[in-house]
């Protein structure tokens, strides 16, 4: 076996972290354009990440030429090679997607889900304060405050039910 050193550069494992948080920071904007590139350095941080933890670099893995302790290892290489096909498929995908904003937009910005906007509107309006949870007793029991409780798959849309779901409702 040879003395060859396999601790990584610290100038690799700085890139590394670079193209990583570049990364990271890119994919958190909201125009397309940004998000691809992070999503470039992301994919080239992992690729570089993948060489230095697969060892040191050395002859090529055809057996019968090259001694077995001075091979490299041929797995890195081969998910370098699979994530590197993938990154391109996935730049092509959201290239398209922010051609498209363009055209349609102007732009590529990414804006807000007019449906999330009011969803989180209506749960904020449904919300029970704190202080109104377990404060008081109201004296009855639960089946009875149960059957006063909106039920959204109610047909008629009133919202309240309108019998209790004791043993006899239910057959």
């Amino acid at each position: 076996m040879s003395d060859i050193d396999m601790t990584p550069s610290v100038v690799l494992v700085l890139a590394i972290g670079v193209l990583f948080a570049a990364g990271v920071y890119l994919l958190l904007e909201r125009s397309l354009t940004r998000v691809l590139l992070g999503f470039i350095l992301l994919g080239n941080g992992a690729n570089l990440l993948f060489l230095v933890a697969g060892g040191r670099a050395g002859g090529a893995p055809l057996v019968g030429t090259t001694p077995e302790d001075e091979m490299s290892d041929p797995l890195v290489q081969a998910m370098v090679l699979t994530a590197i096909v993938i990154t391109l498929g996935f730049t092509a995908f959201v290239l398209a997607m922010a051609y498209r904003s363009w055209q349609l937009h102007g732009h590529d910005e990414v804006q807000d889900d007019l449906e999330d906007r009011r969803v989180a509107r209506q749960a904020a309006r449904n919300a029970p304060a704190f202080e109104d949870l377990d404060t008081e007793e109201s004296g009855q029991t639960l089946d009875d405050e149960a059957a006063q409780v909106r039920d959204e798959t109610d047909a008629d849309g009133d919202g309240v039910t309108d019998r209790r779901l004791d043993d006899e409702g239910r057959r």
